[in-house]
C-alpha cells in the first residue's frame, strides 16, 4: 500500500514507523509544515528525543527507503491507499471551544490532491466531538475535492490512544477502534488497520484484542472521549474527597488504597492539577456538543481549581505568601515529560503573584533560559527559598531535600512524591493528606 501520514507529531511519526515497520512492500509518506521535522526524519533522526525505539526504527526504515517525509501534500496524497491524520485540535482556554485551523487547513489540503481511481481510505486519529466527521469532513472534502464519499474514497474515524513514550507498545496493547460512514467504508477501514498493526493477547477483554468495528464514525468519536472524560470525572470525585480529608484532618489516600481493595471500586488519585493535551481537553470536547453534561462541567471546574487551592493552603499554614520566595517545582505537566500543555504550572504561579509571592520556577528537564522564555524566574537548587510546591512528578524531586531547599519553611507537595525524612522539622503538606506534618 502507499500509505500517507499527515502531521510527524509525537503521535504520527511513530504511526508512520509502525505502518512502514509492519510491511517491507509498503510506501509510507509523512506530510508535516515543519521543514525542520521533514529534514530530520529524512535523516533518519528522531526530531523529538524520548519515543522508545522510535530512534533505532527511524535509523533502520528509512536509509531503506522504506519511509520517506514532506513538506508536498501533492507528493503524498494522489494514488494514496490510506491517509491517516493526526494534526492536533486546540481548544480555547476561556471559552473550551474546539479550535479546527490546523486540521481545516490538513483537510483542505489533502482535499486538493485526492484521486478518484485510487479510492483512498481518509482516517482521522484525532480526538474530536462527536459528529465531526461526518458533518465538518465528510462535506468539506467533497466540495473540494469534487469527488464523492462512499464511492470515490472512504471517511472513517479511529481515535489514537496511546500515550507519548510508549506508542508502540500501546498500539499493541489496545484495541483499535473504527467507525466509518458506511459499511464499506468500516470494513475498509479493519482491513488496513489488520494489515498495519498487531496486538498483545489479552485475556481480561470481552473479546479478542484487535481492530474493534464501532459501528458508526459517532461511536467511535464517543468511545474516545468517554474513557478520557471518564478519567477527568474520576480525578474530580477523588479531588473533592481530598478537599474534605483537608478539612476534617483525614489521609485519603489511605481511604482511596482500601476503597480500591474491593474489586468495584477504581477511585484515582487527588493531586495540584490536571495536565496535558488529553485529559483536560477533552472532557472540553464532550460538552461542546452535550450542554447537558453537568457532571463532566462539574468535575473540570473542580480539576482546574486545584493549584489555587494548593496556594490556598500554603498560605494558611504561613499566614501570608507576601514577599516570600516561593518556588514551583515542575514546569512539565506530568513527570518524566518535557511539555506543558495546560500544565498546572500557569495556574499555581498566577495564584502565587497574585498573593504577593516572588515566584521561582524550576524543572529539570528545561533550561534556565527556556524557563525565562515563559516569563519565570528560573530557580536553581540550592538557593535560599521560603516555599516550595511540587507541581509535576519528576522522579528527581523524590531525591530532594531540607539541603537542596535552604532556609525552607513549608513544603506543599502536591504528587506526593517527596520522601518527608529528607524535611525533618519542615511542615510537609500533601493533597488529602490532611494536616500538615513534619517528619
Amino acid at each position: 500500500m502507499k500509505i500517507a501520514v499527515v502531521a510527524l507529531g509525537k503521535i504520527g511519526l511513530p504511526l508512520a514507523v509502525q505502518f512502514a515497520d509492519a510491511d517491507p512492500s509498503h510506501e509510507v509518506i509523512g506530510v508535516d509544515v515543519n521543514q525542520q521535522v521533514v529534514d530530520l526524519v529524512n535523516e533518519g533522526v528522531e526530531p523529538f528525543p524520548g519515543e522508545a525505539h522510535l530512534a533505532e526504527k527511524l535509523a533502520e526504515l528509512v536509509p531503506a527507503g522504506r519511509l520517506r517525509a514532506t513538506t508536498d501534500y501533492g507528493e503524498a496524497i494522489p494514488g494514496a491507499d490510506a491517509v491517516v491524520l493526526v494534526v492536533p485540535l486546540f481548544v480555547d482556554e476561556e471559552s473550551g471551544a474546539p479550535d479546527f485551523g490546523w486540521m481545516d487547513d490538513a483537510t483542505r489540503s489533502l482535499a486538493q490532491h485526492l484521486t478518484p481511481d485510487s479510492r483512498t481510505l481518509i482516517s482521522y486519529e484525532t480526538t474530536l466531538p462527536v459528529g465531526t466527521t461526518r458533518q465538518r469532513w465528510k462535506p468539506m472534502i467533497e466540495e473540494i475535492s469534487g469527488l464523492r464519499e462512499g464511492s470515490d474514497f472512504h471517511l472513517v474515524f479511529s481515535p489514537e490512544r496511546v500515550l507519548t513514550g510508549r506508542v508502540f507498545a500501546d498500539l499493541r496493547r489496545y484495541p483499535k477502534l473504527v467507525g466509518g460512514l458506511s459499511e464499506e467504508g468500516t470494513a475498509r477501514a479493519v482491513e488496513f488497520y489488520e494489515a498495519v498493526l498487531s496486538f498483545d493477547d489479552r485475556e481480561d477483554l470481552p473479546r479478542p484484542n484487535g481492530v474493534w468495528d464501532m459501528g458508526t464514525a459517532e461511536a467511535a468519536e464517543m468511545a474516545k472521549l468517554a474513557e478520557t472524560t471518564y478519567r477527568d470525572v474520576n480525578i474530580g470525585l477523588a479531588n473533592q474527597f481530598a478537599r474534605f480529608a483537608d478539612g476534617v484532618g483525614i489521609d485519603v489516600h489511605r481511604v482511596i488504597e482500601a476503597c480500591n481493595s474491593q474489586p468495584y471500586s477504581h477511585i484515582h488519585q487527588p493531586g495540584i492539577a490536571v495536565g496535558g493535551h488529553c485529559i483536560p481537553v477533552y472532557p472540553r470536547l464532550y460538552l461542546s456538543t452535550d450542554d447537558q453534561a453537568s457532571v463532566v462541567r462539574t468535575a473540570r471546574e473542580a480539576n482546574a481549581a486545584m493549584p489555587a487551592y494548593a496556594v490556598e493552603r500554603a498560605a494558611s499554614v504561613l499566614g501570608s505568601l507576601e514577599g516570600l520566595r516561593v518556588v514551583v517545582l515542575g514546569a512539565s505537566y506530568r513527570g518524566k515529560v518535557k511539555e506543558t500543555a495546560f500544565s498546572g504550572v500557569f495556574a499555581t504561579v498566577d495564584a502565587l503573584r497574585e498573593r504577593g509571592a516572588q515566584v521561582l520556577v524550576h524543572d529539570p528537564m528545561y533550561t534556565e533560559q527556556e524557563l525565562a522564555g515563559f516569563g519565570w524566574e528560573p530557580y536553581v537548587l540550592g538557593e535560599e527559598v521560603d516555599v516550595a510546591i511540587v507541581q509535576a512528578d519528576h522522579p528527581e524531586y523524590a531525591e530532594l531535600s531540607t539541603e537542596d531547599l535552604p532556609g525552607l519553611r513549608l513544603l506543599l507537595d502536591g504528587r506526593r512524591i517527596t520522601d518527608p525524612a529528607r524535611f525533618a522539622g519542615v511542615p510537609r503538606l500533601t493533597i488529602g493528606g490532611g494536616e500538615s506534618s513534619t517528619a
